[in-house]
């Protein structure tokens, strides 16, 4: 079962963008033609065009604010451990996501009348800020379980790592003073599955959102932690950050390209590439 979940990982990653916007898109879509289509059964004298309009620009302003949000979430991750700290940050955004989405759709919709020779018209803003608000609210909410939900389910695949706990000292025993322990395996839970990676292994890291994406022979996996708070348990002889978001284990590169900017590409060992930014240059050659 864990062969096959790398299997379609692996085939999958390549075409994960697309997928993603695709998914998007496709919601979007069907939400417009069936939500045109029930106003217009409901108002029966009014053109088939004018529904069709108000959809239209509304769900064209929520697919360009799905980005937004998607940011929004990583700079206020929603879970178990920060949902007290961060629930009023998104009560919030859910505010600024609704102002956001009429004022853009307002402007459209003026826009598309215009264009037809016609005038759109509104009611008092602050009923029709109350009106989207109930909607959008659940919109808000909607597009974040779908996006927590596929996190979820690509975690799932990918693999999670944890560093393992180092023993405890006895109760009667004082820790001497010493160097910082740093760990030299990370245990990695994928679907039901538990295995040891080695930190030698690793090739290299990438930061992503509360997570640092860990690259190993080939798999990637995931450990909750900030990039710069896990390199500080990596040997720093070894580890060493080479762009806000990248850090490369330095046995394992095995060409510097520089580009004409001043930054430069790394090729990985593995065959894969890292990007390495000129202001990180110089911890190449230390």
């Amino acid at each position: 079962m864990s062969d096959q979940a790398s299997t379609w990982l692996a085939r999958y990653q390549p075409y994960r963008r697309r997928a993603e916007i695709g998914f998007w898109v496709l919601v979007l879509l069907i939400q417009m033609l069936t939500n045109s289509i029930t106003t217009w059964i409901d108002l029966r004298t009014t053109p088939f065009a004018q529904p069709l309009v108000w959809e239209l620009t509304s769900n064209l302003t929520v697919g360009l604010l799905i980005p937004f949000l998607i940011a929004f979430e990583r700079r206020f991750p929603l879970s178990w451990d920060t949902l007290g700290r961060n629930l009023p940050w998104h009560m919030a955004g859910t505010l600024m996501f609704c102002g956001a989405h009429v004022l853009v759709m307002m402007a459209l919709r003026k826009a598309a009348y215009a264009a037809a020779g016609t005038s759109y018209t509104t009611g008092p803003w602050a009923s029709v800020f109350a009106y989207e608000y109930l909607k959008d609210v659940r919109s808000y909410v909607l597009i974040l379980s779908a996006l927590l939900g596929y996190r979820l389910l690509l975690l799932r695949a990918q693999g999670e790592a944890r560093v393992l706990d180092a023993p405890e000292p006895a109760s009667d025993t004082t820790p001497a003073p010493g160097p910082l322990l740093r760990p030299e395996r990370f245990l990695v839970r994928k679907l039901r599955s538990e295995f040891l990676i080695a930190a030698a292994d690793i090739e290299w890291l990438q930061a992503q959102g509360n997570y640092v994406g860990i690259h190993v022979n080939g798999h990637d996996y995931l450990l909750r932690s900030t990039l710069s708070d896990f390199l500080v348990q990596l040997d720093p002889a070894r580890f060493v950050q080479v762009h806000r978001s990248f850090a490369v284990n330095l046995d394992r590169v095995a060409e510097i390209e520089p580009l004409d900017s001043g930054d430069a590409r790394l090729r990985m060992k593995g065959g894969s590439q890292v990007p390495c930014s000129r202001r990180y240059r110089d911890a190449l050659g230390s």
